[in-house]
């Protein structure tokens, strides 16, 4: 009975750290990671001791990393991707190479060699996906300029990090044996690894959504955990038996339902493991961390995570400049990124148990990835004082100050382009109080000569949204003219001000659907109903009573939303037996020598002399 009761012990010693440890890193404006890190320090060996054996959680916390692969697999839909392809490609790439060569070059320099120092050159090469997000959810930036880049950079990284995983252990393998066997005897261990990934893609792409059809016809809430977390364990598991690391199985079978109806809910069934196991794993992490090597080395940690950040703020400062970004965005873009990332903690460990760094060392790296990231937020914080500074001293002032004290309107309209002049007109027609804001001055300027009173204010900023009333709102209508800020703005408000009705322009049948996908339920698209409009007029002009015109425009509207339903539940090519389509008559491709001849037509003058034959043969019998 002894057994059980150390369990319970443990599990309280962990759930209670954990409880007041993470909340007052979050309280201090600093990292949940941090949060589970230093709790780990504090209940392992080398602090309280409450925990002896670090490494017997491991192998259990890490699923936490595998489900945390998994949820990025989801997230990373291709149509995403092909959205963002641009930044990815340019800065993504250019960051993660340009990162780890330089650091890989100092550490050389430092004495280091071999598969160790790219491991610790990728790992440091990373950035803090968790703080990152975290800071522009909280300052409202993700819809920005330098926020949508820092964006591009974190998603190439997440991708950069699962093939990554993947051979970290073929680089311990081939490292061991390469005096000895050399490539080709692991072409057997290679080919078993290339048949488990294309044995899973393969699951994936043709067994998954019908297998969950399936559950879901079940009406078991329960059943669909179950089937997640089997998917996940299960998936992770090939991977593992095949040679390679158990996170690429949970990422390739997320990637295989990124664009699957069940995306959500399997995201939100996962959540809850995932963040407690990840939470788990890196308490875990800080466990393993020996307190008398880090006190032994601590100028040379220090020194570390300064020379770390200080190398990367400036590449990354440079390449966000070479991608004519302003001096003020691109410096908030660089301090941004200049942590090391979560997954440092995944890779510098699993080199060390692999052999490809020495324990102490791999402490020491460690440490250094940890103290980036203490000092990361806090620099973001006092980087905005000295910008506004800048700012001051320059005369760079703007013309125009974002002053909300009288905005208290039920509606607030973002955006007061040709299309929310038009919407405004309705809400003021129904005597409505309507709060207006837009960023461009000029406009407002313009709007003001008319009697209009539009405020100054960027709607992809969340402080300006709850400053110029949201909360308050019962109806947030996003007319902006630019796409890619009116989808950034309908997923922000969405989250932030869930009370409020949200109704947003979509520019075409592809943003209407990104749109739905964000949570806008019914986005209309700026041309849709004047071409109804128009196509009804232009049948009245033919001749048509107005009656039938009306039903045939309501007839196509009805299909038209049929079809874009259809659409975001089953993809893009859906519903196409909804649209009304010419009628081809087929054509030869090469005109006849020879006329042709209807032999349809022969045959039944035929039959018809024939007949008549044997009607005249019958009277003369």
């Amino acid at each position: 009975m002894s057994e059980p009761q150390s369990i319970l012990l443990l599990a309280l010693v962990f759930l209670g750290a954990a409880v007041i440890a993470v909340p007052a890193f979050r309280f201090a404006g600093l990292s949940a990671v941090l949060g589970y890190f230093v709790a780990g320090l504090a209940i392992g060996p080398s602090g309280f001791g409450l925990f002896r054996d670090a490494n017997a959680l491991r192998s259990f916390a890490e699923l936490g990393v595998v489900m945390f692969l998994f949820v990025i697999g989801l997230e990373l839909k291709p149509s995403k991707l092909l959205s963002m392809r641009r930044d990815i490609l340019i800065f993504g790439v250019a960051q993660m190479v340009l990162s780890g060569v330089l650091i890989a070059a100092a550490l050389w320099l430092l004495g280091f060699k071999g598969a160790g120092l790219a491991a610790v050159a990728f790992a440091f090469a990373l950035s803090a996906t968790a703080i990152a997000l975290q800071m522009l959810e909280e300052r409202g930036a993700m819809g920005s300029a330098y926020g949508q880049k820092s964006f591009a950079v974190l998603l190439f990284q997440d991708i950069a990090v699962v093939p990554f995983l993947a051979i970290l252990p073929l680089f311990a393998l081939t490292q061991s044996k390469a005096d000895s066997d050399g490539f080709w005897s692991h072409l057997d261990e290679i080919g078993m690894a290339a048949a488990a990934v294309l044995a899973l893609v393969l699951a994936g792409k043709f067994l998954l959504n019908p297998f969950f059809r399936l559950l879901a016809k079940a009406n078991a809430r329960e059943i669909m955990t179950a089937a997640a977390l089997l998917l996940v364990l299960g998936s992770a598991e090939l991977m593992h038996k095949a040679g390679l690391s158990a996170a690429l199985g949970a990422f390739i079978a997320g990637l295989m339902l990124a664009e699957s109806n069940f995306r959500h809910q399997l995201e939100a069934d996962i959540e809850p493991f995932r963040g407690l196991l990840l939470g788990l794993f890196f308490m875990s992490v800080g466990m393993g961390l020996d307190t008398a090597i880090i006190r032994a080395n601590l100028p040379a940690i220090l020194g570390g995570a300064i020379g770390l950040m200080t190398l990367k703020i400036l590449l990354v400062f440079v390449l966000l400049r070479a991608g004519k970004l302003g001096f003020s965005n691109s410096v908030r873009g660089a301090v941004l990124l200049s942590p090391a990332g979560e997954f440092a903690f995944v890779i510098l460990p699993l080199a060390a148990s692999i052999g490809l760094l020495a324990g102490d060392i791999a402490t020491i790296f460690s440490a250094i990835a940890a103290l980036t990231m203490f000092f990361g937020p806090i620099l973001a914080k006092l980087v905005e004082p000295a910008l506004a500074w800048r700012k001051n001293r320059l005369g760079k002032e703007p013309s125009m100050e974002e002053n909300f004290e009288d905005a208290d309107g039920e509606v607030l309209v973002i955006g007061f382009g040709r299309f929310g002049q038009v919407v405004n007109q309705v809400f003021l027609a129904a005597e409505r109080n309507v709060t207006v804001i837009d960023r461009n001055i000029d406009q407002i300027k313009t709007a003001a000569r008319f009697g209009f009173k539009v405020y100054y204010g960027d709607g992809r900023r969340l402080d300006v949204l709850r400053a110029a009333g949201a909360e308050r709102a019962s109806v947030i209508a996003v007319c902006v003219d630019d796409r890619e800020a009116a989808s950034a703005i309908a997923e922000m408000a969405r989250r932030a001000f869930p009370s409020a009705k949200l109704i947003a322009r979509a520019f075409d049948r592809t943003h209407a659907l990104d749109l739905m996908e964000r949570g806008v339920r019914a986005p209309f698209r700026e041309t849709f109903d004047s071409a109804l409009a128009f196509g009804r007029e232009a049948l009245v002009a033919l001749g048509m009573p107005g009656d039938e015109a009306d039903e045939l425009r309501d007839d196509v509207r009805r299909r038209d939303i049929q079809r874009l339903n259809r659409q975001r539940d089953e993809g893009l090519f859906a519903g196409m037996d909804l649209l009304h389509v010419v009628k081809v008559t087929p054509e030869p491709l090469i005109a006849p020598r020879r006329e042709g001849k209807d032999i349809t037509r022969r045959d039944k003058d035929e039959s018809r002399e024939q007949q008549a034959r044997e009607g005249v043969a019958g009277e003369s019998s």
